[in-house]
């Protein structure tokens, strides 16, 4: 797995809008394209993939998301992430989810996440 897939899923805890926004830039290009359940629709640039990951850390205060898992094949990696932190009642949570990665020149180009991964509950 490549630094800036775990850059960019760094950038998910930082609640300052430039750092964030810095540390994107770092991770993916400026084409960047990303979905996950919770876009309406496509995200297109670092500037509208910057602006939801906010939504995160302002929703999910102290939550962070770290890569628990990758492999590649084909050009195309596939990580598991897990997003953590407190719940509303004080304990400790845990989701995990999965995304489909392609890069070019190292930097992120397109990303499809899901919820879970897949396997059964």
């Amino acid at each position: 797995m490549s630094d800036n897939i775990s850059a960019f899923f760094d950038a998910w805890e930082i609640e300052d809008p430039s750092v964030r926004l810095e540390k994107i830039t770092s991770a993916v290009a400026k084409t960047i394209q990303y979905d996950d359940p919770r876009t309406p629709k496509t995200l297109l640039g670092i500037d509208a993939l910057s602006d939801y990951v906010g939504m995160f850390s302002a929703s999910a205060p102290g939550w962070s998301a770290r890569v628990v898992k990758s492999d590649i094949i084909g050009g195309v990696s596939r990580v598991t992430v897990a997003f953590s932190g407190k719940g509303p009642d004080g304990v400790e949570k845990v989701q995990l989810g999965q995304y489909f990665i392609e890069k070019q020149d190292e930097l992120i180009t397109r990303m499809v996440g899901f919820v879970g991964t897949g396997e059964p509950n």
